[in-house]
């Protein structure tokens, strides 16, 4: 109807009018009227289609938005990627990007991207950049969209850029409509951009870049460990022998390294060890937190990442973020400062920071006492750039989980528990009670720094997003938990998983997770849990030590057996293909990172002999064991993105329009942070201890162990307030907030965190073997960060390489 012209209408009207009788012409005049205003109404509907078309506009995105990456093509293959997803996918973008993209790379993505960044010795700066943490222009990609014929058709851009006085003018480029350009925009003032088609203008808009900047602490569940940016290579027909003879005879036939080297832990050896974006803390771009920065940035065509990630392996909140941690790989270039110190360099960027000798309100009057008498980094605040996002997971380490999970992995007459330094200390019950009872005061440490050190300001609280650890051995409804046995762990004999000494790190990892929790809603951040839930029955036990089963998911290691690799070929191990489990095994960690140490370390370090075995439990247990895989890692990051924007949107910094499907609320909208999460509740721990123990429940009191010390009371400087940001001359916060402005947690909260169970008592206490950290030492109290390492391999290679020439085995198989 709409293709009929008012002209043709009428026409139609007048030879109808004269073939009926005079009396019908009424009845026909008023039908004619009747398709005429329909003809209207239809012509109507699609004249604003028509009016668009005719109505150039211009569209635009950022070259780069993810300044972390160097290569502009790097970003676009994330951004492409995730443009691809359809609509049930971009629920979880991260995790479905990252299948997406391991899908056609044997290697991983990161293989080929990690060594093009903004990290460069221990420093965040890079050539593509004059000052990486304060950019003062952006690249975008203009396109005029709505023009017919566009390629026929020639197209003028002119630019005006904002707060630009050295070029007001901009640039000028002529070319094809159908093409797009280039323009260089000043930041934050942005540019006018015009287009012009035979010197009339058909369109302008204002481009105005957003830039966030995201800043990542924490340990090896937020580094990444487990997921070296590149993995090892295995040789298809050569293996490995650690041991024939003694208490390790038998441990034959491992899959070995390609390259030409001859002994274990030579130089040739360790130059093909797995590579990582920080070779010391086991940083690489599969961290949650960089992939968060990395969604968040190519999803918004105009908002442009500024990613300063400085987590790293072994990290505490005392030895790692306060204090100066060296990381848990032997290298020429450890950590020049603790993790506060260098978030606040980076924060400074071209400009000097300022030592700050940390006052009392820092150890909480001796209640911390590694935090007395040592000096942090402060930039001044009038050259600190805000931070939009601080990005956390830190805690397990505090309370020694890794040693829990050493407990209930090795068995009680295991040489690793005399030579589990790398390990660290294996304790139990008591232990895990006194150091969880001091983590309280460790987080009120940790908030204070943040606001005070690192300017985010008091009233913006939820700025912060502590991200929760996930379960590591939930299957089923989340309420069962694996069971004894060794599958997946069968690459050392001392491995062999138990059941009841689980449970008691389970329950230990409950109390962790609530006090998280109660410390999030008590300081006002944004407590991130909603993956705990996707990450049941992807523990380090989804799988089956059968035949019959996918090769990625077989748990078992591939040894050579009479000739015959069984049950697959190492050269064919994929790291980073799709698994149900989300945690790797220590046969997946000995696949994947393979950490071995130079020969001569085990001497001059460790101070024990060359022991081939030993490297074994190193390329089994450093190399990140019991830590989320890619996959798991990606599944962390949909959950923090998921909070980022809203506290982005919150904040003036969220998309301007839904590119993702999610809905943008308006800051009166938002509820008070941290946001409650109830469909985030894993089953009771209860439940958990008394189906994984048999038929017998949890039955006992709680361990006076267990009940946290007694501290000084939380004070309204530790709460989210809407008053002023303190000031950081002294470098701790005023204890006189007002206290009307203090938010306090959701009505909810006592309904959502119900009262931890009593801790198992069929859980044997284990016998503490006291192992001093070989890695920690206090942050320097000169007022002097430590000078910059030379530039140097990533791995340590430049030691003094030894003749590695081992008693009980060691030996190396060529092939045929």
């Amino acid at each position: 109807m709409a293709s009929i012209s008012r002209r043709g209408l009428k026409g139609v009207r007048l030879r109808a009018a004269q073939d009926v009788p005079r009396a019908s012409r009424k009845v026909w005049s008023h039908a004619a009227a009747l398709v005429l205003s329909l003809a209207f109404v239809a012509t109507s509907l699609i004249t604003p289609d028509r009016a668009e078309a005719a109505s150039p506009v211009i569209t635009w995105k950022l070259e780069n938005p993810f300044r972390f990456f160097v290569d502009p093509h790097d970003t676009e293959a994330h951004r492409a990627t995730y443009r691809a997803l359809g609509p049930t996918e971009r629920a979880t973008p991260v995790l479905a990007a990252e299948r997406a993209l391991q899908s056609g790379d044997r290697d991983g993505w990161a293989a080929s991207m990690f060594q093009k960044t903004c990290w460069k010795n221990n420093r965040f700066k890079c050539d593509a950049y004059d000052d990486y943490i304060n950019p003062s222009n952006h690249a975008v990609i203009v396109e005029v969209k709505g023009v017919d014929d566009a390629s026929t058709l020639t197209c003028t851009w002119l630019t005006a850029p904002r707060g630009d006085s050295k070029n007001p003018r901009g640039d000028a480029i002529t070319q094809p409509c159908s093409e797009s350009a280039r323009f260089v925009v000043p930041y934050p003032g942005g540019a006018m951009v015009t287009v012009q088609i035979g010197g009339r203008e058909v369109s302008k808009t204002l481009i105005k870049v957003r830039d966030v900047l995201i800043a990542g602490m924490g340990d090896s569940f937020a580094s990444g460990e487990g997921n070296p940016d590149r993995a090892v290579r295995f040789s298809r027909e050569r293996t490995s022998d650690y041991s024939t003879i003694g208490l390790y005879s038998g441990l034959t036939g491992y899959p070995a390294r390609i390259g030409p080297w001859r002994d274990l832990g030579d130089k040739t050896f360790i130059k093909e060890n797995a590579r990582w974006l920080d070779q010391a803390c086991h940083r690489s771009l599969y961290s949650e937190q960089l992939r968060t920065a990395l969604q968040l940035a190519v999803e918004d065509p105009h908002r442009a990442v500024t990613f300063v990630g400085v987590s790293c392996a072994g990290a505490e909140i005392t030895d790692g973020l306060f204090l100066r941690y060296k990381g848990n790989e032997w290298v020429p270039n450890p950590p020049r400062l603790s993790q506060i110190s260098a978030v606040a360099e980076a924060q400074c960027g071209n400009n000097k920071t300022q030592p700050l000798d940390l006052p009392e309100a820092f150890h909480m009057n001796g209640q911390i006492p590694q935090l007395q008498n040592i000096v942090l980094r402060k930039c001044p605040q009038d050259d600190a750039r805000k931070i939009d996002l601080v990005l956390l997971s830190i805690g397990g380490n505090d309370i020694g989980f890794s040693r829990l999970l050493a407990n209930a992995v090795l068995s009680n007459v295991s040489l690793l528990r005399e030579l589990g330094g790398w390990l660290g200390q294996v304790h139990g019950e008591a232990e895990a009670s006194a150091e969880l009872a001091t983590l309280g005061a460790r987080y009120k440490s940790l908030n204070r720094a943040i606001h005070s050190i690192l300017y985010v300001p008091w009233q913006e609280s939820d700025r912060i997003l502590l991200v929760a650890y996930p379960g590591l051995a939930l299957e089923g409804d989340g309420s069962q938990m694996c069971g004894d046995g060794n599958s997946g762990m069968e690459v050392v004999p001392d491995f062999q998983l138990d059941r009841t000494k689980l449970k008691l790190g389970t329950w230990f990892a409950d109390k962790l997770h609530r006090l998280m929790r109660e410390t999030s809603y008590e300081f006002g951040w944004t407590f991130v849990e909603t993956h705990r839930r996707a990450f049941i029955g992807r523990g380090i036990c989804a799988g089956l030590s059968v035949e019959g089963v996918s090769e990625v998911d077989d748990l078992r290691l591939p040894r050579k057996i009479d000739g015959i690799w069984t049950p697959y070929n190492p050269a064919d191990y994929r790291a980073y293909a799709p698994r149900q489990r989300w945690f790797r095994t220590p046969n997946d960690a000995f696949m994947t990172g393979n950490f071995h140490v130079e020969a001569g370390l085990l001497t001059k370090v460790l101070r024990i002999e060359p022991f081939a075995p030993f490297q074994l439990i190193l390329a089994s247990t450093y190399s990140g064991a019991f830590h989320p895989t890619a996959e798991g890692q990606a599944a962390i990051a949909d959950a923090v993105v998921d909070k980022a924007r809203s506290v982005l949107a919150k904040y003036g910094a969220g998309p301007d329009a839904d590119p993702t499907g999610y809905t943008v609320p308006s800051p009166e909208d938002m509820p008070a942070p941290p946001a409650d999460e109830p469909d985030a509740q894993i089953p009771d721990i209860n439940s958990v201890l008394s189906k994984s123990g048999g038929e017998k429940g949890v039955t006992g009191a709680l361990p006076a162990a267990a009940v946290p010390a007694a501290t000084a009371p939380v004070t309204d400087d530790d709460s989210s307030t809407s008053g002023a940001t303190v000031g950081v001359t002294s470098g701790a916060p005023s204890d006189e907030q007002p206290p009307e402005a203090v938010v306090g947690p959701p009505a909810t909260e006592t309904a959502v965190v119900p009262s931890p169970a009593p801790p198992p008592t069929d859980a044997p206490p284990a016998t503490p073997i006291e192992i001093r950290p070989l890695n920690r030492e206090p942050q320097q109290t000169s007022t002097e960060p430590a000078p910059p390492p030379a530039a140097s391999p990533p791995a340590s290679e430049q030691f003094t390489p030894q003749r590695f020439a081992p008693a009980s085995g060691g030996t190396t198989n060529a092939a045929p």
